[in-house]
């Protein structure tokens, strides 16, 4: 490992939702457009009218606006509903990693955790705009926005069922 690795550990996120594990992933997946925050966590914020998991590896991940134009958010590189999936993470200026991981606690329980890394990949500047929120990378903002993301899909889970 190098200096500039150790400084920029992954993000790593978790949170605890009331419903199964099939569910859960079921609901991040197909109807993200839905729960997820666009406005501040996209490209194109109020213009989003759909997010569309192409679910399979090689799958792109992608907002749709208003006017029918779609923007990257990534690739999937490893699916394992529903246990989990690896992307590639293209809303930031250089292309990082998320990877989200499904755990069944119980019957009506699942642990849902976020690690995005690659964070190394970007240059100082980027790091300080590469968030949504004020204070990019080292002020916290990625940590603070993937616990407002899981809440918004235990919010979701959990009203479905």
């Amino acid at each position: 490992m190098t200096p500039e690795t150790l400084r920029r550990p992954p993000v790593r996120q978790a949170t605890t939702v009331r419903s199964d594990i099939a569910h859960t992933f079921d609901t991040f997946v197909r109807t993200i457009g839905a729960w997820w925050p666009v406005n501040p966590y996209s490209r194109g914020q109020d213009r989003v009218r759909d997010v569309v998991f192409e679910r399979r590896v090689g799958g792109r991940v992608y907002e749709t606006w208003d006017d029918g134009t779609q923007r990257d958010w990534g690739e999937i590189l490893a699916w394992e509903p529903p246990s989990g999936f690896t992307m590639t993470w293209l809303v930031t200026p250089t292309a990082t990693e998320v990877e989200l991981s499904f755990k069944e606690l119980g019957p009506a329980l699942t642990r849902v955790a976020v690690e995005h890394r690659g964070w190394e990949k970007l240059s100082d500047e980027e790091l300080r705009a590469a968030c949504a929120l004020p204070g990019g990378y080292s002020g916290g903002a990625h940590a603070r926005g993937w616990a407002a993301i899981l809440g918004r899909l235990a919010e979701a889970c959990e009203g479905a069922e």
